[in-house]
């Protein structure tokens, strides 16, 4: 499934195709489940794409701005 969450440092609406249901978003964003506990089978880096709207990459170019 096509998620899109909003990158929380600059704003960007950002996409990741990821292996979960409607019903999982669900129960993630409207319960205060954690969500290593509602995507058990995701990546670290998929659930911080949940959480924060980051990718690896945003990761990366992050701390290349911060050197």
């Amino acid at each position: 499934m096509l998620v899109y969450r909003t990158n929380i440092i600059t704003d960007e609406v950002k996409s990741m195709d990821l292996p979960v249901t409607q019903k999982q978003l669900d129960i993630y964003e409207n319960t205060n489940t954690l969500v290593q506990d509602v995507f058990p089978d995701l990546t670290a880096d998929q659930r911080e794409f949940l959480i924060s709207g980051m990718t690896p990459n945003d990761f990366t170019l992050l701390c290349e701005d911060n050197f």
